[in-house]
């Protein structure tokens, strides 16, 4: 209907055409970037479930943004969103007994090729021990580390999702690090 006018003095056709190129553009910078979204909210929450809630708001959020959103890479702008989003809901519901151990081997499928049934055993001993240390950190070394180690963001990234200063993110990882290797250190082997 030409005469029709939409939000912003736009016509329908004018405005299903910007929709479009919005989902499109959307599709492109943002949706790739689910996985590390997931990650990052399984690490903060402790919890699948929530993780879940956390990304499909944190989702519903950017795409509702997604006009004031400039440049070309979504990577640091969605964890940003996701990492926000999964402290209001923090905020909101208290975590008592909402937490259960993170997996790595079952959520990541890392060691499904090992080569033998020992160093598969080894593998999730170690593994095991690691992602137990990492749970433990306190959540503002355990969101550094997980985004530096396992995300490979920059320490320029980690200060725009974080919203801290270069040197806060600089500090924040060492003493996540410390941590990790006194937790890591402290452990003696299993036989």
């Amino acid at each position: 209907v030409p005469g029709i006018r939409c939000r912003r003095g736009r016509s329908l056709l004018e405005e299903r055409v910007a929709d479009d190129e919005k989902c499109r553009r959307f599709e492109r910078l943002i949706v790739p970037h689910l996985d590390a979204a997931y990650d990052l909210a399984r690490w903060l929450t402790r919890d699948s479930t929530a993780a879940e809630e956390v990304v499909q708001e944190a989702y519903l959020r950017a795409y509702r943004f997604f006009d004031s959103f400039r440049g070309d890479e979504g990577r640091v702008w969605i964890l940003a969103i996701v990492r926000n989003t999964c402290f209001s809901m923090l905020d909101r519901e208290p975590p008592a007994g909402r937490f259960e151990t993170f997996d790595e081997l079952v959520h990541s499928g890392a060691f499904e090729a090992m080569p033998s049934a020992e160093d598969a055993a080894l593998a999730r001993q170690s593994a095991a021990q690691v992602r137990d240390a990492v749970a433990a950190l306190p959540i503002e070394f355990r969101e550094t580390v997980v985004l530096r180690e396992l995300h490979g963001l920059s320490y320029k990234e980690i200060a725009a999702v974080t919203d801290a200063p270069m040197g806060s993110v600089m500090s924040r990882l060492a003493r996540g690090r410390l941590l990790l290797a006194r937790a890591l250190v402290g452990r003696p082997e299993k036989e």
